[in-house]
């Protein structure tokens, strides 16, 4: 049921699609077998990866890698303009679409675009997929009044004759009977943005494939971390003694050191021994296990697994094959990291909001992309043209760039022309 086609919907077509919902909500809805690698069983056991620790949304985000990768990409998405645009027989053309409100300002009315985009981009690092509900003024009419954003877990996704069918779980919400309400969207009324490894109907999700180990690893790390210091920043140690003790004077002699030296803010108080008890050391320091090497090693893992340059989540240690500039590897970030994030996001909205092809979003990445004043002096000059170059851009358009007035009769773009040769040279007349 395409956009362009609600306003030729009956009444009686409409209702026999709401009959065909409420036989899916009835209908028994198998999440999938409880077995090893399924989505239940990651559920059941809340994603526990090789390093035996569980990875799920929250845990993940509790590694400050994990954290500052999401909100990297979702504040660098949330703060792009997205304009939109009609195609003309000469190019394009902004245009005041009722839209550009609900895009650039306020989707829903319980939270701003800012708001929405960031929750969409975490969704897709974390999940795979963002889903964003398509409000309608009415169910017969297709203007577009808000979108309202989902939680990728409270979504099921189903074909149903060769249309995709969105099954929601409004978990916090229940009905007089005690069950959880239910409502099923056709593809037309849920924006569906997929990551990477989409095969239809959801998704792979970076929990559960290429964050699992490595979150693993980080969260021990970090356990182990805390662990470490929390026993007062020593190794394990043994205490020994030539004589025979008791298991009760072991005991006692094991729970009175702990109380006198355990925990960080024990750890500076001397130790007494007597009694012929001396201290042997079981372990290596942490600086000869190598944690330290290996909490940097998972912030380069993480970043890899989401694109993002570890200089720009605060790992500086390492260099970068973008580029020896700052500039360079942030032009490569918006080229190799956003894009195909923008991509889905602009393809997804055109194809669903939009009744014709000659209208169309786009988001302005021009703002991230800018160099120093310098490179932007450079490039305009080159762009206006001049004495035997061509140009390609006016005055006006480039004060459009940065959000200057246009100026009257500065709309024409400057044609090459041969400089005047100077008095006194051979070719001068």
């Amino acid at each position: 049921m395409k956009i362009s086609l609600w306003k030729s919907k009956t009444r009686r077509e409409l209702e026999a699609l709401q009959s065909e919902f409420a036989q899916i909500k009835n209908a028994a809805i198998p999440l999938s077998a409880g077995v090893n690698g399924s989505t239940l069983y990651d559920w059941l056991t809340n994603g526990i990866s090789s390093a035996g620790k569980a990875v799920n949304e929250h845990t993940a985000m509790c590694v400050t890698a994990v954290y500052s990768c999401v909100r990297l990409i979702g504040s660098a998405i949330a703060g792009l303009p997205l304009h939109i645009y009609r195609r003309t027989s000469d190019g394009r053309e902004r245009v005041d679409h009722d839209l550009w409100w609900l895009l650039n300002e306020q989707p829903h009315p319980t939270y701003s675009a800012a708001v929405f985009w960031e929750y969409l981009a975490m969704s897709i690092l974390l999940h795979g997929d963002a889903f964003a509900r398509i409000l309608r003024a009415s169910p017969l009419s297709p203007n577009i009044t808000g979108f309202e954003a989902l939680h990728p877990q409270v979504v099921n996704v189903q074909r149903v004759d060769g249309r995709l069918k969105y099954i929601i779980y409004y978990r916090p919400e229940l009905n007089k009977d005690g069950k959880t309400l239910v409502e099923v969207l056709d593809q037309d009324d849920m924006l569906h943005i997929p990551g990477v490894g989409f095969d239809g109907l959801r998704s792979m999700s970076p929990l559960r494939y290429s964050l699992k180990t490595s979150v693993g690893i980080a969260l021990a790390a970090d356990e182990w971390s805390a662990s470490f210091f929390a026993n007062g920043a020593r190794p394990d140690f043994a205490l020994t003694t030539p004589n025979k003790l008791e298991e009760e004077s072991a005991n006692l002699l094991r729970k009175t050191w702990a109380e006198r030296h355990g925990g960080s803010a024990n750890a500076h108080l001397p130790a007494i021994l007597t009694g012929g008890l001396d201290i042997k050391q079981l372990t290596l320091s942490a600086a000869d296990a190598q944690l330290i090497a290996t909490r940097e090693f998972q912030i380069e893992d993480i970043a890899r697994a989401y694109g993002v340059p570890p200089h720009m989540i605060g790992h500086t240690d390492k260099a970068t094959s973008w580029g020896t500039g700052i500039e360079n590897m942030g032009i490569g970030f918006v080229k190799y990291t956003l894009r195909p994030y923008l991509n889905k996001i602009e393809q997804e909205f055109n194809r669903k909001c939009f009744k014709t092809s000659r209208t169309f979003v786009e988001f302005n990445v021009d703002g991230l992309m800018e160099g120093d004043s310098k490179a932007q002096a450079e490039y305009f000059g080159k762009a206006l043209g001049g004495p035997g170059a061509q140009g390609w851009m006016s005055v006006n358009e480039v004060r459009k760039l940065k959000n200057l007035k246009p100026l009257p009769e500065f709309d024409k773009v400057a044609v090459a022309t041969q400089a005047k040769p100077t008095q006194g040279t051979p070719n001068a007349q």
